[in-house]
């Protein structure tokens, strides 16, 4: 069956469309997918993998068509980020 895997980073995104067996699991089509090769960084042990932007198990069984998501963790400077939560600020006056 064909599922995609994809990756993305802030200056490179990856979506590949691979083959895998009808069996496989989520683990299984990013290993046969490359990507771990291409991005030697990605750490499967910590971060989160996703079928269609919801968060699943590694062990995950897939179904045809199903694009695998690898997520980054969210860095970011709480000093330059905007509070949008809608409590205080002026956008309430």
């Amino acid at each position: 069956m064909q599922v995609g895997v994809a990756y993305s980073e802030s200056v490179q995104q990856i979506w590949l469309t691979i083959e895998v067996p009808d069996d496989a699991k989520v683990t299984d089509a990013i290993e046969r997918s490359g990507i771990l090769k291409m991005f030697p960084h990605i750490d499967l042990a910590t971060q989160k993998v996703g079928v269609f932007g919801r968060v699943v198990k590694p062990e995950a069984a897939l179904r045809p068509g199903d694009r695998i998501e690898i997520y980054r963790p969210i860095i970011c400077d709480p000093q330059t980020v905007p509070r949008r939560d809608g409590f205080g600020g002026d956008d309430d006056e």
